[in-house]
């Protein structure tokens, strides 16, 4: 069975949930599918053809914020027309919008929907109406829907003939004997709090930095390990407010560098206004971290104990439950993990393509 990917930057080592979830995912698939991801050629890193027995094809793109996700799941609609893959897998709902054209020259579509974009501060009113039209597209001409967040499964149950719930992953965690890169950032093990995510309005680092300010105890460096993919406003607001505050940004990292920031963080705190389902979140649980997490349904999935969240929004609160982590926190915690194991995630796709390749041959 043929498998086109469209809706994610690219893979691998590149920023981004979605990214990241299909960097996990299919080289999993790959072993039983013949899978095909379409890349935005501004964000590659890696210029090979073939990864992990995935095939790779970049498309031209932008970075033009608004504008690059369209452009490229256009181009990628097209390729898909000519070459026609048993299944066009979309990841995201704003791709969603060339759904109706797939379904016209008779392609199978399923759609993974990650978060609600639209949500999201960082579009503006017009910008918001085309996502919501592309959320029309997606779920009314998609034959299969997965959800990575229960509550929006459980809002859009409309749908739920053609729906399903499946989480996403994280990888065992590789615990790191090296401190090499976390001394370069002048840190010291167990004495820092780690944020991870992209600088945009959505994931509530400027608050936390103000949160981090308040703190009694001087003793805790704050690191946000993340970057932008766009200049913006908010993220130069960002940079001064961690100048003006001794916060760490590290930028985008992965690999070696990213396990030691988890590997010897004293906390880890997620403020997000909005999440699909945060693998960075579930990275830290995977290292057993103390984490203070904001109360959006999202995060409450993972069903920590009342005392890990707090109001979203609220500084006051969550400089209160950093600090009394940050005294009496314990070194680590055992979260079970079992149900966000990466291979039975791969199981319950490939499921959704067998179903859907039955389907369309009844």
């Amino acid at each position: 069975m043929k498998i086109a990917v469209t809706g994610t930057r690219g893979i691998p080592n590149i920023q981004g949930g979605v990214e990241k979830h299909c960097e996990n995912l299919y080289p999993l698939l790959s072993k039983h599918y013949n899978i095909t991801v379409f890349r935005r050629h501004p964000y590659v890193t890696d210029r090979n053809k073939h990864w992990q027995n995935i095939r790779c094809i970049d498309l031209p793109s932008t970075k033009i914020k608004g504008f690059e996700a369209i452009f490229h799941s256009l181009l990628a609609t097209v390729i898909c027309i000519v070459q026609r893959p048993d299944i066009v897998h979309i990841h995201n709902i704003g791709p969603g919008i060339f759904t109706p054209l797939l379904r016209l020259f008779g392609l199978r579509i399923v759609i993974t929907y990650h978060s609600p974009n639209y949500e999201h501060s960082k579009w503006n009113s017009w910008q918001k109406k085309i996502i919501r039209f592309s959320e029309y597209c997606a779920l009314n001409f998609a034959q299969q829907i997965i959800f990575v967040n229960q509550a929006q499964y459980k809002k859009f149950g409309k749908y739920i003939h053609k729906s399903c719930w499946i989480p996403n992953g994280v990888t065992p965690p590789v615990f790191s004997e090296s401190n090499q890169y976390i001394r370069s950032l002048g840190l010291t093990e167990k004495k820092y709090i780690l944020a991870v995510g992209r600088i945009t309005p959505e994931k509530g680092f400027d608050y936390l930095i103000k949160a981090y300010k308040q703190l009694k105890n001087k003793d805790f460096r704050l690191v946000i390990a993340g970057g932008s993919d766009h200049s913006t406003a908010f993220s130069k607001q960002i940079t001064e407010l961690a100048k003006k505050n001794n916060v760490i940004l590290t930028g985008f990292v992965t690999g070696e560098p990213l396990n030691q920031l988890y590997t010897h963080a004293g906390l880890f705190v997620l403020p997000s206004y909005n999440e699909g389902f945060s693998i960075a979140l579930l990275e830290a649980l995977s290292y057993r971290l103390p984490v203070i997490i904001s109360d959006i349904p999202a995060n409450k999935e993972v069903g920590l104990n009342e005392d890990a969240y707090f109001q979203t929004g609220n500084e006051t609160e969550l400089s209160e439950k950093l600090e009394r982590l940050i005294n009496t926190a314990p070194a680590k915690i055992q979260y079970d993990m079992e149900k966000y194991r990466w291979e039975a995630i791969a199981e319950q796709t490939a499921a959704v393509y067998e179903k859907l390749l039955f389907i369309g041959k009844k």
